[in-house]
């Protein structure tokens, strides 16, 4: 008998959250960094050190708030997972009970919700509760380690794509030149999401475009402001 293949959507929501995450701020905050800094009439080079302060800056806090989140999650899931443990070894047959109680809850009749439940329990106890009481499974299990170096990773990948625009264009065209690249990679990045995640892919591709678009004017505005006081 052949395993079981068929691939959902569901099962890339932890990587894929992380990534597009990841890489939408590394664009957007980077992009908007320099755009700001560019727009008060500041140095070429004053403008690749912001961004690249940004990238390093950006790509730790990502690391670490990703870190700190995702593990925050892992311990109430085991937390969970100790609990029901601990019940399964003084209680069993009122598990049972329960976890065939879920199943008439979803349409089974009793003998068959009895069955079911007996059968899965007999297989594997705590992972029948986990899956179908706390609503936990591997697909979507907390992984803080994984979370934390692919939101580092795309958040640098994303953002080194307006410094290397604000190095290879001329001064004077670094705000419509990292502007107009970063998003048309923002508005690449948001189809691919979509795609990857079976979304409509006009819709996750608007999304994505309008807010760095509005990230980066709110950021030009406020450096030419600046630089106009200075």
């Amino acid at each position: 008998m052949r395993g079981h293949r068929e691939r959902h959507y569901s099962g890339r929501i932890g990587w894929l959250r992380a990534a597009v995450l990841g890489a939408n701020d590394g664009i957007v905050s980077t992009a908007s960094l320099v755009v700001g800094v560019a727009a008060s009439s500041a140095g070429h080079g004053q403008v690749l050190t912001a961004g690249v302060a940004g990238l390093v800056a950006g790509a730790m806090s990502m690391a670490a708030g990703e870190y700190v989140s995702v593990s925050s999650q892992a311990d109430t899931e085991k937390a969970d997972l100790d609990r029901e443990r601990r019940e399964l070894e003084q209680d069993e047959p009122l598990e049972r009970r329960e976890l065939a109680g879920i199943y008439m809850q979803r349409g089974l009749d009793a003998e068959l919700a009895r069955r079911v439940a007996e059968q899965l329990m007999a297989h594997d106890a705590l992972g029948a509760h986990a899956r179908d009481e706390l609503g936990l499974s591997e697909v979507h299990a907390a992984r803080p380690i994984q979370a934390a170096l692919a939101s580092a990773a795309t958040f640098a990948s994303g953002a080194a794509l307006p410094l290397i625009l604000a190095v290879l264009v001329p001064q004077r065209a670094t705000v419509p030149a990292v502007a107009l690249g970063s998003l048309l990679c923002l508005s690449a990045l948001g189809g691919m999401a979509a795609r990857a995640g079976g979304a409509n892919l006009l819709v996750g591709t608007v999304r994505v475009t309008f807010w760095g678009a509005l990230a980066m004017a709110a950021t030009a505005v406020v450096g030419a402001a600046f630089g106009t006081v200075v």
